[in-house]
Parts: C-alpha cells; sequence; structure tokens
C-alpha cells in the first residue's frame, strides 16, 4: 500500500489528503481544533465507519447535527450500489451475531448477519443494538454503504433509524444461504459466515493453552459433526460443558478459515443448549477429485484417490525441533537453530489423480504402517547400512507407481496443496488392468469413428475382431491385447485412403 494511505476494511482506502480535508472541512465549520478532529475521524475510518457517517458522528460529539449530506434513497437489496452513499430499505432479518471489537481503546459490541427482501440478500453491521431479531420486517432508514468482499454492505449506525413493519417481507427463501435465524448444516458453512446455528456431535475435544491478547489463555478445540460432514472448532470460554460423544446447540457461532477450510467459532456471544436428541453424523470423509479439492482452496476431512507418483525428499527417518515441531535440515531449525532433534518418520508423497495433484504427508504411525516396521526397526536398519535414506528408498519401492485411497484434511498455500492424511489405503484396483480400461474406452471411440468413415462392413469386421481376439503381443512384460492392432491396422487404412 502507498505511503500516507488509510486502509479501510473491505476495500475502501482514503488517502492522508483526503482525511486531511475533510478534517479541515469539519474544524472549520464547528471551530475546533484540526488536529483532534482528524484523529477522531481516522479512529473511525479504521474501523470501518463510512467516511459520510464519521464525520456525522464527529458533529453530534462537538454538538452540531447538521447534515451536509443528501437525502438517502429508497432501495430495492439488489439496487443497493458501493457508490449509493446511503440509502434506505425494507427487509426482513436472516440473521444476528453480535462480536466485541477495540474502539478507541475500549471494548464495542457490535451486531452483523444478513438482510432480505424478494430482491436478493445483503450483509450488515450494525454499531449498536437496535432491537432487531431474526425473522423481523423493519424499515432501516440512513444506513451507510461500504464496499466488502466485493459486494456491497449496510452499515446501520447513530444516524441511522430502524422501524419494525406490521407486515411481513417477502424474501425468496431458497436463494438465502441459510434458514431465517441462521441454522445451517456443516457443509454449508463458509468462512464470514456470522450469527450462524448449528446442531453437533462433539467427536473431539481437547484443553490447550495459548498465548491470546490478554497474555495466556485456556480454549477448548476439537472436531464437531453433523449429517453433513465435520469440521474443527474452538470455544474460546473453555466451556466445561462440551464434553465428546454428547450433542449440542450451537446459537450465534461464527466461522473463520483455518488453513484453507471452514472453523467453527464459539464467543462470549454463543449459548451452548444441550440436546435430548442423537445426531446420525455422517462418518464419510466427502469424496472429491483432487483438482477439485485443490481449487476449493482447503477442504476438512476430504477423500481423494489417486496414483503415488514420487516419494519427495524429507520422507523417512527425519528429526524435528523439540520446541516447535517442525523437521530439521541439517540438525537445524529455520526458527531456533541448532537444536537436539527429537526422530519421528513421515512421508511426502505426490498423488496424482488425473484431475490434480497434491503431495500426502503421512505421520509416524501411516509411515510404519507402508514402511512394514516400526520406527526403531527402520533405525537400527539405517544404522546397519550407515545411511537414512535406505528407509525412504524402501517406502519409495512399496508405494510409488500404486494406486492409494487418502483421507485427511487438505490445505492450500503458495507452496502447494497438502493433505495431512489420516487414512492410507491401497485400493484393489490394479494399474495394469485400469490402464487397459481407459484404452479399451478410447478404442470403442476410434473403432466406431472409423467403421463411420471406411463403411467396413459389419461382418468384414467382426472376422477381423474375432482374429486378433486370439492374439495377444507381450511388451515389457505386460500383455496388450488384440485390440492394440486392431486399432493400428484401421488407423493405417484411414490414414492410406482405403
Amino acid at each position: 500500500m502507498p505511503a500516507g494511505t488509510l486502509f479501510i476494511p473491505g476495500g475502501s482506502t482514503y488517502t492522508s489528503m483526503d482525511v486531511d480535508d475533510h478534517a479541515e472541512e469539519l474544524a472549520s465549520t464547528l471551530g475546533v481544533d484540526k488536529a483532534e478532529v482528524k484523529s477522531d475521524l481516522e479512529n473511525l475510518v479504521e474501523y470501518s465507519v463510512p467516511v459520510d457517517e464519521a464525520k456525522q458522528s464527529i458533529r453530534r460529539k462537538y454538538g452540531s447535527d447538521a447534515d451536509d449530506g443528501a437525502m438517502p434513497s429508497t432501495k430495492d437489496v439488489d439496487a443497493v450500489e458501493v457508490s449509493d452513499g446511503n440509502v434506505t430499505v425494507t427487509v426482513r432479518v436472516i440473521t444476528v451475531g453480535c462480536r466485541t471489537i477495540q474502539y478507541q481503546g475500549d471494548e464495542q459490541v457490535i451486531r452483523e448477519g444478513i438482510l432480505a427482501d424478494e430482491t436478493g440478500t445483503i450483509s450488515y453491521t450494525a454499531w449498536q443494538d437496535f432491537g432487531f431479531e431474526p425473522g423481523d420486517s423493519v424499515t432501516i432508514g440512513n444506513a451507510g454503504v461500504r464496499e466488502w468482499d466485493g459486494q456491497p454492505e449496510l452499515n446501520i449506525g447513530q444516524s441511522s433509524t430502524v422501524a419494525v413493519e406490521t407486515d411481513s417481507v417477502s424474501v425468496a427463501e431458497h436463494d438465502l444461504p441459510c434458514s431465517i435465524g441462521g441454522h445451517t448444516s456443516l457443509l454449508e458453512l463458509r468462512p464470514g459466515n456470522r450469527g450462524r446455528v448449528v446442531d453437533v456431535e462433539v467427536v473431539e475435544i481437547e484443553e490447550r493453552v495459548i498465548n491470546g491478547r490478554d497474555g495466556q489463555t485456556t480454549i477448548h478445540s476439537g472436531v464437531i459433526a453433523d449429517e453433513s460432514g465435520r469440521l474443527p472448532f474452538t470455544d474460546w470460554e473453555a466451556r466445561s460443558t462440551l464434553s465428546s460423544g454428547e450433542t449440542f446447540r450451537f446459537d450465534d457461532v461464527y466461522i473463520r478459515e483455518f488453513r484453507g477450510a471452514p472453523q467453527v467459532n464459539l464467543s462470549t456471544f454463543t449459548t451452548v443448549e444441550p440436546l435430548s436428541k442423537s445426531i446420525a453424523i455422517n462418518k464419510d470423509a466427502q469424496r472429491v477429485a483432487i483438482g477439485e479439492a485443490v481449487d476449493s482452496g482447503g477442504v476438512f476431512d476430504v477423500e481423494v484417490t489417486g496414483t503415488v507418483l514420487e516419494v519427495r525428499e524429507g520422507s523417512g527417518l527425519i528429526e524435528r525441533c523439540p520446541e516447535c515441531n517442525r523437521a530439521l535440515q541439517g540438525g537445524q531449525c529455520r526458527e531456533h537453530g541448532t537444536v537436539e532433534g527429537e526422530d519421528d518418520m513421515r512421508v511426502k508423497a505426490i498423488v496424482d489423480d488425473g484431475t490434480g495433484a497434491v503431495t500426502a504427508i503421512l505421520d509416524r504411525e501411516l509411515t510404519e504402517s507402508v514402511y512394514g516396521g516400526s520406527m526403531d526397526e527402520a533405525m537400527t536398519v539405517a544404522r546397519d547400512a550407515m545411511d537414512k535414506s535406505v528407509i525412504a528408498e524402501e517406502i519409495r519401492s512399496r508405494i510409488v507407481g500404486r494406486e492409494y485411497r487418502i483421507r485427511g484434511n487438505l490445505s492450500v498455500d503458495e507452496y502447494g496443496a497438502n493433505l495431512e492424511a489420516t487414512e492410507f489405503d491401497r485400493t484393489d484396483d490394479d494399474p495394469a488392468t485400469r490402464a487397459q480400461s481407459v484404452l479399451e474406452e478410447v478404442t470403442s471411440w476410434v473403432l466406431l469413428r472409423i467403421v463411420v468413415k471406411l463403411h467396413i462392413d459389419s461382418s468384414q469386421l467382426n472376422l477381423r475382431m474375432r482374429h486378433y481376439h486370439t492374439q495377444q503381443v507381450t511388451m515389457n512384460g505386460r500383455q496388450s491385447m488384440w485390440w492394440h492392432q486392431l486399432v493400428g491396422e484401421l488407423i493405417d487404412c484411414l490414414l492410406l485412403g482405403h
């Protein structure tokens, strides 16, 4: 970002000159110190308050309610544009989520969610509690408009008005991102969602201590599941009521991106209600093509099937830093320098399914399984050979060129796509049989095209096919079936024009 530019979350920017001009105008109108006005204006703008609304707040602060802006226009939701400045809309409240932000050194509670009418949906941020709840129909006057994630978003502040409508506002419910009230399945959640409600079973949970903004903080993290799938979660309040195997309703959760996949977060505003019903959780992972999974940017608990093309360097026996658990390179940790490494095993295998490729990372347990022995046994073999690389070579000989079903958590970053495997199972599919099947499909299509082109008599073609069906040609220890020769002859006929 160029020097002298003030960033407005959501995509808007104002240069220092812009802020300076607004501050000078306000200071002149209000008869107050420009430096103080400029400081107030910068604080408001930094927290995503539209500049017009920020100026109005400053006018009220210094005792002036004058507004130099035009009257807000009344619009349908789908007609609202970032350039509108201020608008009035009549809408249905779909979701309401609460969170706190730091504003001028103090904590402030804001409300966020989705509004809708017959024409579409729009997100909003309310800087105070206007009292509306999901399902309410309201007219919001003088709402500011800003850009957020490339789309218009309404900012409802002190200069806005909210009036409850007696008639319910119609919405296209089939186009809503969730039901009215925010109830959503885990598979439908996306980073940025707020005010959502989920019914889940806690599958895994652990207590951790992290270094937070206010020092060391105890949190709970783990995995939750419903009928649609599984997602990681974090409870920032470390509620003692949560336990593995129990079902709960989490009301007012927000979703962040964690390693490319959605993560469910419970805040101080989240209510947790035990459920008396059981949930038929989906124990199967999403099965997708590798290309689709990589294009999504990250998937939690996914299953792919592909062929191992290569075992990368850094596989087999390795050492890790005791402080950060990173793999050491030549006894060096890139964060902590020279350390006494801790022994470990892993595999980094490039897997391809024809739609894309991913690096599957196997932990010690899975690596011991594909190696066929324990880490202690592998270390003994390496010592006898005086070479750790023999373990990686043995693993290569066992898995390269073979097809595996891999389950785990996929993430994508600037270095590529990685799949942290939780399961790594060889399929029953034989590569030669699979290749033959693919070639048969292609051959069938080629035969059809050639037969049409040459007008070969069907009885003559059947005689040739029976003739070649009795022959087999061995190439590199593998058998190439009769149709290899048949296709070759037919293509020659096509090329020669007879």
